[in-house]
Parts: structure tokens; sequence; C-alpha cells
């Protein structure tokens, strides 16, 4: 398996995180293109609802995009997100992510934040990559996942707790 790519950025309160300091936990990383975008509040209220199940689980979340610190604190609050969002305006970590390439839109290429996730196993390696995802929902499949790997791999600080799907 790949490491996955090391970083430290800010969260929407303003505290650093560094993905090496998650080492020994299950990690859900997800790069989304923006704020307040209805593809985006899905995925993220989708992440927001799983959140008891996720925590059951032991997987930490962390929503990664292109927006600034006060922007992300103002869509954490106004949809009552209760995991972390991180700020890259500079893309850089969303680029080492492959995560910053060209899309279509109205006929029009450009170059933007894919909507992808990646699943970080407790030795900091990408256990799995999906790309281009569907918003709504994500958080179970994610659950879904999480608990195969761990039975095929093994790792993670406790089994997995039963999936239920609200």
């Amino acid at each position: 398996m790949q490491k996955a790519p090391d970083f430290t950025l800010p969260d929407q309160n303003g505290t650093s995180h560094t993905l090496s300091d998650y080492r020994g936990k299950w990690v859900v990383v997800y790069f989304y293109p923006k704020d307040e975008t209805p593809g985006c509040t899905a995925q993220a209220c989708s992440f927001r609802d799983g959140r008891q199940i996720l925590e059951d689980n032991h997987i930490t979340v962390l929503g990664i995009s292109a927006d600034s610190v006060e922007s992300h604190k103002k869509f954490a609050d106004k949809h009552d997100l209760n995991f972390t969002l991180l700020s890259d305006p500079d893309k850089r970590v969303i680029q080492a992510y492959d995560s910053y390439k060209p899309k279509k839109m109205f006929g029009k290429e450009f170059l933007g934040i894919h909507r992808n996730t990646f699943i970080i196993n407790p030795e900091g390696e990408i256990a799995k990559q999906y790309t281009n995802v569907k918003p709504e929902g994500h958080a179970f499949k994610i659950i879904q996942d999480v608990k195969s790997l761990r039975q095929v791999g093994g790792g993670g600080t406790k089994p997995p707790q039963g999936y239920i799907k609200k």
C-alpha cells in the first residue's frame, strides 16, 4: 500500500492538525470543492449524521477544501458539523492527493477540486480511495468498507460495531 502524504493544516477553529498525529487510528480524508454548495453540504451532512457510527468504529473524519478557516467555521456552525474541516488555500495537500485536476461543466474545462475520499489505515497507508464520489450517504459506504478492510488486514483499536443505516 502507498503511504498517505503527510500534512499539517488549520481547522475551522484555527487549530493545526497533522495527519501523522492520527497514526494508530483509521482516518477518512475527504476532499470537496466548496463550502455551502449543494453537493458539498449533502456530503458534509452525511458525515455529520453518521458521526456516532463513525466514532463507535474509531474512525476520524477530516474534510479538506481550499476554503478559508473563516468559511469553514461558518459552514460548520450553520450545518452543525461535528467533525474537522481543514483549510488548504494553496491546494498543496489537495494536489498531493491528486484531487486538483481538470473538470468540465457546461462544456467548459477548468481546474478544480474533485470530490475524492481516502481511507487511511492505522499504519498511515492509503487503504482505499474513492474518486468523484456521490455525496449522499457517502459516510455509510465508508463504514462498510472500513469494516471489510479490518477483516482483511486487521488494524484499529477495537473490532468494529454493527452497521446501521439511518
